[in-house]
């Protein structure tokens, strides 16, 4: 499954990911960032199950952002999981449940 993430808070823009059917990550490529750091990240996850990236990749901050290259990611891999728009259900998030 290939998935184009637009990424928010970051210096890059976007991510490309290539999930097979196993979860697995065949491929990243980050449009933006610092390029020897995208790389990296990119180099490292290649061939990680989805699911472990984004469990060692989300939170990760930068500069007190709130947010990261390698915390999109993550992100980015939710989303392509799950289908859904994963920015939309966080900025909704604190909705959940609450009773107006």
């Amino acid at each position: 499954m290939q998935y184009t993430y637009t990424t928010h808070g970051t210096c890059s823009r976007a991510i490309d990911i290539d999930i097979d059917a196993d979860g697995v990550i065949q491929n990243v490529k980050f449009d933006g960032g610092c390029h020897g750091n995208t790389q990296g990240i990119a180099a490292l996850v290649s061939g990680m199950k989805a699911v472990d990236a984004i469990a060692r990749l989300r939170g990760i901050d930068c500069k007190g952002k709130g947010t990261s290259c390698p915390d999109q990611l993550a992100r980015a891999l939710l989303a392509a999981l799950h289908g859904i728009d994963i920015e939309a259900a966080i900025d909704h998030s604190h909705c959940a449940g609450h009773k107006g």
